[in-house]
């Protein structure tokens, strides 16, 4: 069971002077769910190497046991350094793929042709294809196989207007996930800011937030069995 993971290397939240990047209970979670499970990982971002980590993902209020988990785990942490780079790889040699949120991917994934083949390729392969809180927005310019946008008349989710309201980023972000899907015709739902919530469209799987992230991988990992 080979499951690619793919990261930002986004980190400069718009002009705000402000870093971000990937979520490191996003990655961590899901890494942990597969790595347990037997899974062959491969960590891949735009750029290759150590992805920028959002720096409020690190403060003591977000850390679980995964997270803590990763802290102690060397063979982790050298997977994280060391991602290889996403362009050249194949839906062929990977039985699905996950995406970490973060708001980094807004800014990069969204908009990486190479992301946008590889999500297509491994939808056009039947194979599990996963999504959590800001990682949902990279479907934004990925298209269905007649052209129409990926998204429109799929059941999925995303993080919220109203959490990134809260969070005070949604003037700075380059698109709002709730308000892109809605307009591309997508079946977007919701459930309560903040609380686990985990849509199952077929193979597209999707989380709204970070507390979203295991339950995604829990999905995909059924979906492989």
């Amino acid at each position: 069971m080979k499951i690619l993971m793919v990261l930002t290397s986004h980190d400069q939240l718009g002009d705000t002077g402000q870093k971000t990047g990937f979520w490191l209970e996003e990655f961590a979670a899901p890494y942990y769910t597969f790595l347990d499970a037997g899974a062959e990982i491969t960590v891949a971002s735009p750029l290759g190497g150590q992805p920028p980590l959002d720096p409020k993902s690190d403060l003591p209020d977000f850390q679980t046991e995964a997270t803590h988990r990763f802290k102690a785990d060397p063979a982790a942490q050298k997977d994280l350094a060391h991602t290889v780079k996403l362009d050249g790889l194949r839906a062929a040699a990977f039985d699905a793929v996950f995406y970490p949120g973060g708001h980094g991917p807004l800014w990069d994934l969204a908009e990486s042709k190479a992301s946008i083949t590889l999500i297509e390729s491994f939808e056009r392969a039947g194979k599990p294809i996963g999504f959590v809180c800001h990682a949902p927005g990279v479907l934004k310019n990925v298209k269905a196989a007649d052209g129409s946008p990926f998204v429109k008349g799929r059941t999925l989710t995303g993080f919220t207007n109203s959490e990134e309201e809260a969070v005070a980023l949604s003037k700075i972000v380059p698109f709002l996930i709730e308000d892109t899907f809605l307009a591309q015709g997508a079946d977007y739902r919701k459930g309560p800011d903040w609380a686990p919530f985990v849509v199952e469209d077929g193979a597209l799987i999707t989380g709204q937030n970070p507390a979203s992230s295991e339950g995604v991988a829990k999905a995909l990992l059924t979906r492989l069995s």
